[in-house]
């Protein structure tokens, strides 16, 4: 049996989601949000390193609570205003950083993998997303969206990793060696 960690990361609220497979059964363990503003944070909402070492301990914590074998995180894109994806970016960094200090591989998919992973197409919206992960894992109610889309990370790993795992070992990348820097540019 393996059990996967989704990370949904945000500056405000970082989504986690633990499942076990066992062969092509899923089963839901925990989720939940790692939320970094309003009370009982004892963060100001202009305190970038403070929201930053929130995050860390929140995932440092999920997973040595949940003791996942593997984790799946998801890629950050580029929004229409640099500032929130430089901020979102140093979010993931926090989250990326904690599970690699847990000892876990840690697996990446864009939302649109996720998407067409859990509901079939790109564009599903977060109820799409919500109404799916529940009927997936059998759940009693709708998960919250970030919940529901670390969850959905965590599915998402959970059906492609092994297959990805595999293509890697077959064709690893051949990455240039050869090259030569000028202007900052590769030749």
């Amino acid at each position: 049996m393996t059990r996967v960690l989704g990370i949904d990361p945000g500056l405000a609220t970082t989504g986690f989601g633990v499942i076990e497979k066992d062969g092509p059964r899923l089963h839901y363990v925990a989720s939940g949000t790692i939320r970094t503003t309003g009370a009982g944070t004892g963060v100001a909402l202009g305190d970038l390193p403070g929201r930053l070492k929130l995050i860390f301990e929140g995932v440092t914590e999920v997973a040595q609570r949940y003791q996942p074998s593997e984790a799946s995180c998801e890629i950050v894109f580029v929004n229409v205003n640099p500032q929130s994806t430089l901020l979102l970016g140093q979010a993931r960094g926090a989250a990326l950083t904690a599970l690699v200090m847990a000892g876990l591989k840690v697996s990446e998919y864009t939302a649109l993998q996720m998407k067409k992973s859990v509901v079939g197409h790109g564009h599903a919206s977060k109820d799409q997303i919500q109404a799916m992960v529940q009927r997936l894992l059998s759940l009693p109610g709708v998960p919250g969206k970030d919940a529901a889309d670390a969850l959905g990370l965590a599915i998402t790993h959970a059906h492609a990793g092994g297959s990805l795992d595999a293509m890697a070992r077959a064709a690893p990348l051949n990455r240039r060696t050869h090259a030569h820097f000028k202007g900052g540019r590769a030749y």
